[in-house]
Parts: structure tokens; sequence; C-alpha cells
């Protein structure tokens, strides 16, 4: 394994994990870098290179692991958080909320992953999915209430994650983003921003966790040991580097709001389609 790959390797992991939960679709930014930059298929084939993304996005899962550990041991029994409930004691987040909002996404992408694999990873499709999703960031902060009435997880309903989950279908067109999606909807739906963003990431973590380990099992045998090397940096990298995009990210968020992000995100689908169409 040289050293240029490696640094391949590096650099994947970080767009990994800067992007993965933040609102600008890290699916998008993992085409445009790979596919039109750093292209890994020519030396780990076609097969090991999606591998390998897969690995690097566990990496990213157990950031959030790190960061929500409370939380998610919490809503399997193994941890007790003090106060899980709303001034009315009538809402406490429970596994049945994650499991509500993570369903219908999760359904979809079982059905239409195929459809999804060999018609939609494209630089055409991701810029489609950036500027609209774009569009649906500026409308939830325009749009969505000004003074949000959930402001804590405790308080999110189940009708919410129900809705939430709907609005996560979105994401299952690359481009679109999934905590941008979901983080929109939660806005709509009356939660603040950081509320959403707490209730995005940890559905993330069974639905991602589980299409990895189905993809990973689906493409275990184009692992070699001769790639593990490439599989541990970009792994590592993108740990480190959600780890550092994740808290970073919750500080802000109430403040800066989506409209930044789909500032960016439009600039970004901009200059994609001159270079694809001119």
């Amino acid at each position: 394994m040289h050293i240029i790959e490696l640094l391949k390797a590096l650099l994947l992991g970080f767009v990994e994990g800067m992007t993965e939960f933040a609102p600008v679709s890290s699916t998008g930014h993992m085409i445009i870098v790979d596919d039109m930059w750093l292209q890994t298929t020519e030396f780990l084939g076609k097969y090991s290179a999606n591998t390998f993304k897969v690995v690097i996005q566990l990496g990213s899962i157990l950031a959030v692991i790190v960061v929500f550990w409370k939380r998610l041991f919490s809503l399997i029994g193994l941890y007790k958080i003090e106060g899980e409930h709303d001034a009315s004691g009538t809402h406490k987040l429970k596994l049945r909320h994650v499991l509500i909002g993570l369903l219908p996404a999760a359904v979809l992408g079982l059905l239409f992953e195929d459809f999804i694999d060999e018609n939609l990873f494209s630089i055409e499709t991701v810029i489609i999915g950036l500027a609209v999703g774009a569009l649906l960031m500026i409308a939830a902060d325009k749009l969505g209430p000004k003074e949000p009435k959930t402001t804590s997880l405790d308080q999110i309903t189940y009708r919410q994650a129900a809705l939430v989950g709907l609005f996560q279908c979105i994401s299952l067109w690359p481009g679109f983003s999934r905590s941008g999606s979901t983080i929109s909807g939660g806005v709509f739906l009356g939660m603040n921003h950081r509320t959403a963003a707490d209730f995005t990431f940890i559905m993330a973590v069974p639905i991602m966790f589980g299409a990895s380990f189905l993809s990973l099992v689906k493409n275990w045998d184009n692992i070699h040991a001769s790639d593990f090397g490439f599989y541990a940096v970009g792994f590592i990298a993108s740990f480190v580097f959600a780890l550092l995009s994740i808290r970073f990210f919750l500080k802000l968020i109430n403040k800066i709001k989506l409209v930044p992000f789909a500032i960016y995100r439009l600039v970004l689908a901009a200059v994609l389609a001159i270079i694809v169409y001119m």
C-alpha cells in the first residue's frame, strides 16, 4: 500500500466524517471527491471501493455512539437519565420513537436498494439533490414555527417521530442529505433545530449501522488483507473527524440554523453543474 493511497484513504475519511452529519450530503460529497477526483476504484476495484465506503461510515457511526452514549444506553434500559420527561410528565423519548422514525426509510431502502445503487449514484442526481434539498432547508427556516414548542428530546411525540421518518425517506435520493431532510422535517413540525438534530443523530445509529452491516456482509469477499491499512486509515479518520464535526455542529445549529448550509449546497450545485454541463 503506497503512501499516496493512504493519503487518499485519509482524505475520504475526512470527507465522510465532516459531512455525514452536517446537512450537506455525505454521499454527494463522496461521489464528488472519489468519482470525480480520487477514483479509488482504479486501484481497489469497484466492489472493494464500495466496501471501503461502508467501513468508513462505521467510523462515523461510532462517533455518534460516543457523543450520545448516555441517551442511546437509556433507550435500551442500560442507563438512567434524570428528568426524562417534560413538565407534564406525558412524554419521554423511548426506543419506540426511534423505531417509528426509522421504519419508513428502512423499508423503502430495502425495497429500492438495487434501483438506487444502479440508477441514482451519479453527479447529475447529486446536483439535483443538493439544490432541491437546499430549498427544503430554506423553507424550513422561513416557514417553520418562530417559537418552537418542542425543545428537548423528551418532548417529541410519536406523531412527530413518524413524520420526521417520512422526511428521512427523501434522503434516499443521493445529495439530499439524511440530516438535512430530517432536521428540516423536525423544524416544520415544531422542534427547535438542536432537538431535531439530536433526534436525527440518534435515529442514524440503527439505520446506518443496519445498512452498513448488510452491505458489509454482502461485500465481505471483497475485503483483502492487503487493503487493511487503507481501510484502517479511512475508518480512524472518519471517526475522529465525525466526532469533531458532531460536537461543533450541535453547538452552532440553534444559532446559525439551516440557511448557511443551504447556501453552501446551492453554490456547490452550481459549480458542479458548470463543470458537468459546460
